[in-house]
């Protein structure tokens, strides 16, 4: 049956103090469904994957199971990478993961190792994240006492190993193969696709890189069969969706909520509405790098499909009556993202918040692409100027002229995180911008 907001999958566990432990997990149920999954064909847990309608909680929703077919079949080295570099304005859900829960991403890899024929493979995990990896490494060592972790795990032949990489704090590695590139020593930089990681990727091999919450979903789905967890979910999208909503609300957090909720209920009744008894102004759905939800288009369903599509959401415009096109057809709406909704109020100044988002992307763009490099700087600057009272006849055309001028025409999507927030707010809040460039010229 559909889930609902007492389904509880990977935050189970919050905080329960034992579970971070061995002993603590494996009382619990811990180890179980690898012991399972060992027992089983590798064809059949992919099966079951791509029957779950599991789908990436790092950014794209791309389908999971979709994703570890892409490995060739007659590969003699293939890794697993899980995406730990969460670094997402307004996401912070997978260090709550990872702190409570580590032995369960474990077992999740292990499994989906086993799945895809992958002996070595590692954690890129946020550098800041000193509890985390504390955690996640002392986890690590008990697999590895226990024989869950190692040559022949659980008798069955199979090995696996687990490394821990931190990072440096670089944004980009968040990109799969910017991390890539940093795990082999290299600048934290995109590559050019193709080849994908899951042909060419670590050291040369096909890689699959998954975000931390898919991984953590994968035991469930061997349990219990991927169309049980498929039917938790709405549509194309199985299973709960962990989102972290902060901003002004009464109750900020990390809450694990059925797709089926809407953005209009996750703030006013699991976040307990907006502070001070103000109003929405906007909502981000999924980081910074989504464009905003109008206060008027908060009946929206928190699903990956649905916030791109649904009617009721305006779509981005260019520059007035120029749509903006994702491609097939498709005008730009929003995305789930990473599960990062960022809450503003009534009382929110709007030029001033997206000045500030584009300072960080301006700051964090690796440089490698010219559009991205020059493209983000002039925004950052153009958007300062605005902000502060200072801007000048022309400028909001400007800023939606370079955003256009980013989007598509970069290695990676770093780009399009600086270019669509941009296009969004400039859409939905176009006349508080304008109001600020009267100010100025007043």
């Amino acid at each position: 049956m559909p889930a609902d907001r007492t389904t509880k999958l990977v935050t189970a566990h919050f905080g329960n103090n034992e579970a971070r432990t061995l002993a603590g997990y494996e009382r619990m149920g811990g180890y179980q469904r690898l012991r399972k999954a060992l027992g089983m064909k590798a064809e059949d847990i992919l099966a079951e994957v791509k029957a779950s309608n599991l789908r990436g909680r790092g950014g794209a929703g791309f389908a999971t199971g979709m994703k570890w077919s892409f490995v060739p079949k007659d590969a003699k080295t293939v890794h697993l990478v899980c995406n730990a570099d969460e670094s997402e304005p307004g996401t912070c859900k997978d260090r709550e993961l990872i702190y409570w829960d580590p032995h369960l991403l474990i077992e999740g890899m292990v499994i989906s190792a086993y799945c895809l024929r992958a002996t070595h493979n590692y954690i890129y995990i946020r550098g800041e994240m000193m509890r985390e990896v504390a955690v996640l490494q002392k986890a690590i060592d008990e697999a590895y006492q226990r024989g869950y972790l190692g040559a022949n795990i659980l008798g069955s032949g199979f090995e696996c190993h687990l490394t821990v990489h931190r990072g440096a704090g670089a944004y980009i590695c968040g990109e799969e193969t910017a991390l890539l590139n940093s795990l082999e020593g290299e600048r934290g930089q995109p590559r050019l696709k193709p080849p994908f990681p899951a042909i060419k990727g670590l050291f040369g091999n096909p890689t699959i890189v998954n975000n931390v919450e898919t991984l953590m979903n994968v035991p469930f789905i061997v349990d219990q069969g991927g169309a049980w967890f498929a039917e938790l979910g709405v549509g194309r999208s199985g299973g709960t969706r962990t989102v972290c909503v902060s901003g002004h609300v009464n109750k900020p957090g990390v809450y694990e909520l059925p797709m089926s909720i809407t953005m209009r209920e996750l703030i006013d009744d699991v976040a307990g509405g907006v502070w001070k008894g103000r109003q929405v102004k906007a909502v981000i759905p999924g980081g910074t790098s989504m464009p905003p939800l109008a206060a008027d288009e908060l009946d929206v369903l928190c699903e990956f499909d649905a916030l791109m599509t649904d009617e009721r959401i305006r779509p981005v415009e260019v520059l007035p009556g120029q749509l903006f096109d994702m491609g097939g057809g498709r005008n730009l709406r929003t995305m789930a993202g990473s599960g990062g909704v960022v809450v503003m109020d009534d009382h929110t100044d709007i030029p001033m918040a997206v000045w500030r988002i584009m300072k960080f992307y301006a700051h964090e763009s690796c440089g490698q692409c010219t559009p991205c490099r020059e493209g983000t700087g002039w925004m950052e600057k153009v958007a300062r100027r605005v902000a502060f009272g200072q801007g000048k006849p022309g400028d909001v055309e400007l800023l939606a002229t370079i955003a256009h001028g980013i989007a598509g025409n970069t290695i990676c999507a770093l780009g399009e995180a600086a270019a669509w927030p941009m296009l969004g707010f400039l859409t939905k809040f176009r006349g508080e911008f304008a109001a600020k460039l009267a100010g100025a010229a007043a």
